[in-house]
């Protein structure tokens, strides 16, 4: 077995109360964000695919999914640069789908789901799945950073153990229900 490489060192010294105010009060603030911009629909620029925002998201979580499945063997290989530069790629592109999903239900609203029977059960399944867990994991996932990068690395462990599985599915079931639910746009 390979020598494990160092930790990287420590990349903020933000002290943890005032980091956890941070997290805290930028989630509520994206939650919120996502739950009013939601509810408002404006007019698409003339000639603008409303849809091409899905599509992108759809990539995005794709490609979400593979940087935590790299991350997750980077980690194990003990890896740690690696795993800090694909777990920080990672979260840049959590951010450039967030973008990219207020556009799409900004110009596009809602698309109802026109399957019926066991897909129907199925697709709510996992649509109201992603959207708790996703709703809920954006302060987690923040902390599990800020332990990493502010060289906390037992208990960003301890958290990322927890949080990596419940990021990971948000990123795959987002994904599964751009499938499902694209035939109706």
């Amino acid at each position: 077995m390979a020598t494990p490489k160092p930790y990287p060192a420590p990349a903020l010294r933000l002290p943890e109360p005032r980091a956890k105010r941070l997290i805290w009060t930028f989630s509520g603030i994206v939650f919120l964000a996502v739950v009013v911009l939601g509810r408002v629909q404006v007019p698409a620029p003339e000639g603008l695919d409303i849809h091409v925002f899905a599509r992108l998201n759809a990539v995005l979580n794709s490609l979400v999914s593979l940087l935590l499945l790299a991350g997750l063997f980077t980690a194990k290989a003990r890896n740690w640069t690696a795993h800090r530069g694909v777990m920080l790629t990672a979260m840049a592109l959590s951010v450039l789908f967030l973008v990219s999903y207020i556009a799409h239900h900004l110009f596009a609203g809602e698309t109802s789901f026109g399957g019926e029977g066991a897909i129907r059960v199925v697709y709510y399944v996992v649509l109201v799945t992603h959207i708790v867990l996703a709703a809920t994991s954006l302060p987690f996932i923040l902390t599990t950073a800020y332990r990493a990068l502010s060289g906390a690395y037992p208990a960003h462990r301890k958290l990322a153990r927890r949080v990596w599985p419940v990021w990971f599915y948000v990123s795959v079931s987002g994904v599964v229900v751009y499938l499902l639910i694209s035939p109706y746009y």
